[in-house]
C-alpha cells in the first residue's frame, strides 16, 4: 500500500499545470500515487498531463466528459488506495515537504485528519498574504499539539478553512465516513468538510504554511458568472448535514444568518448580467422558506441586516426593485454612521474644552492682567 494518494482534478488549467504537478512529483515523501482525473478540458492539460505520466510512473490519467470539480474528485477518490488522501487543486502548488510532514504527523497521532495552514498568492500583484481564514491561527493557539474533535473546537467550526487541500486524510476513515462531494455546484467543498468533521474523532493541527493557493480572474470562485447561485443550495445542503449529525438545534440561529449573509455576499460579486438570474433563484429559496417546518421563526434569529436583507427580497418584485431598496439601506446606515460620528466628535470636542479650558484662556488672562 502506498503511503499517500493525491488526487487531482484537471479542467483547462494549462498555464498552471505543470507547476502543480512539479510541486507534487518532487515531493519528499516519494512513496504516493497521484491520480489526475482530466474533466473533459478543452485545453492542453490532457496532453501536459499524458507527458508527465510517460516520465513518472506514480502518475495515472483519467479522462471524462465534463463533469465539474465535485465529480472528477468523487472518482479519484473511488480509485485512490494509498493509507492517506490528498486532494490538489490543479492550478496551486504545494510545499515540497507537506506530504512528508502530514504524513508523519498523522502516523504519530493516529489522525483520521491533519489539518494545515496556506498562504493566499494574488497572482495580479505577485504578492503573497497570509490571511487569517487560511492560517486559523486561533484554532491553532487552542488546540496546539493536542488530537482533538469537533467536540472540542464548537467555537471554532465557523472559523476552519473548508477547503480540500489544506488537509490530509486517512483514506480509510473517508471511505468509511460516506463523504462525497455534491456533483455539478461549486463552493462543494462545504459540504464534504462538515461531512468529514463531524466524522473525524481524531484531528490534528500541523502549524506551518505548506499550500499556496492562487488566485486569477477567471477561477470558478472567483468568476462572478451564473454558477455563484449554487451558494444557494449549497447552503442548504450544509443545514442538512447539521441536521443529520443532531446539530442543527445548537448552531441553527448561527446558520440562518450565516446562509443570509453567505447568499447575499455572493450575490454582490457576481456580474450584472447575472445578477437577475441570481435574484431569480435567492426570492425562490427564501420564499419556500416561509413554508419549511425547519426553518420555523427564524426571522426571530436574523440580525437587522439579515432580516432586512430577506425581507427585500422577497417584497421586491424584481432584480432591480431589490438592488434599489439595498442601496436605500446602506444609504440610511451611512448616514447613520455619519450622525454617530458627528455626536462622537462633538462629545470629545466639548471634553477637550472643558478638560483644558485652563490653558485655552491663559493668554486672555495674561492680557488682563497686564492691565
Amino acid at each position: 500500500m502506498v503511503k499517500v494518494s493525491v488526487v487531482i482534478p484537471v479542467y483547462n488549467v494549462e498555464d498552471f499545470l505543470g507547476e502543480c504537478l512539479d510541486s507534487i512529483i518532487n515531493q519528499t515523501l516519494n512513496d504516493i500515487e497521484i491520480i489526475c482525473v482530466n474533466d473533459g478540458s478543452k485545453d492542453k492539460s490532457l496532453e501536459i498531463l499524458n507527458e508527465y505520466a510517460n516520465k513518472d510512473n506514480r502518475i495515472t490519467v483519467i479522462s471524462q466528459k465534463n463533469g465539474g470539480h465535485a465529480a472528477a474528485t468523487n472518482r479519484g477518490m473511488e480509485l485512490a488506495k494509498g493509507k492517506y488522501l490528498y486532494l490538489m487543486d490543479s492550478d496551486d502548488i504545494l510545499d515540497l515537504t507537506a506530504l512528508e510532514k502530514t504524513y508523519n504527523l498523522a502516523e504519530e497521532k493516529n489522525a483520521d485528519l491533519v489539518i494545515f495552514q496556506a498562504i493566499n498568492y494574488y497572482m495580479d500583484k505577485d504578492e503573497y498574504v497570509k490571511a487569517e481564514n487560511y492560517s486559523m491561527n486561533e484554532l491553532a493557539d487552542y488546540v496546539g499539539d493536542k488530537i482533538f474533535n469537533y467536540k472540542d473546537i464548537k467555537d471554532f467550526l465557523f472559523k476552519i478553512a473548508v477547503t480540500p487541500w489544506s488537509k490530509l486524510y486517512n483514506n480509510e476513515f473517508v471511505k468509511k465516513s460516506g463523504a462525497k462531494f455534491p456533483e455539478g455546484l461549486i463552493f462543494d467543498d462545504n459540504v464534504f468538510f462538515f461531512e468529514v468533521l463531524f466524522n473525524a474523532e481524531r484531528i490534528a493541527f500541523y502549524r506551518e504554511h505548506l499550500f499556496k493557493r492562487r488566485w486569477y480572474s477567471s477561477s470558478s470562485t472567483t468568476a462572478g458568472d451564473k454558477r455563484f447561485a449554487d451558494t444557494i443550495e449549497i447552503n442548504n445542503l450544509i443545514i442538512k448535514v447539521f441536521i443529520k449529525y443532531g446539530l442543527f438545534d445548537e448552531f441553527k440561529e448561527f446558520l440562518f444568518n450565516r446562509k443570509i449573509k453567505i447568499v447575499y455576499m455572493r450575490f454582490k460579486k457576481v456580474k450584472d448580467e447575472f445578477k437577475p438570474y441570481f435574484y431569480d433563484k435567492m426570492k425562490e429559496d427564501f420564499e419556500s422558506m416561509l413554508n419549511d417546518e425547519i426553518y420555523d421563526g427564524f426571522l426571530d434569529s436574523l440580525s437587522f441586516k439579515n432580516r432586512t436583507i430577506f425581507e427585500n427580497v422577497i417584497n421586491s418584485s424584481s432584480c432591480e426593485e431589490f438592488l434599489s431598496s439595498m442601496e436605500v439601506f446602506d444609504l440610511k446606515n451611512k448616514i447613520n454612521s455619519l450622525m454617530d460620528e458627528n455626536k462622537y466628535l462633538k462629545k470629545l470636542n466639548k471634553e477637550l474644552l472643558d478638560s483644558n479650558s485652563w490653558k485655552i484662556t491663559k493668554p486672555l488672562r495674561k492680557i488682563r492682567n497686564r492691565k
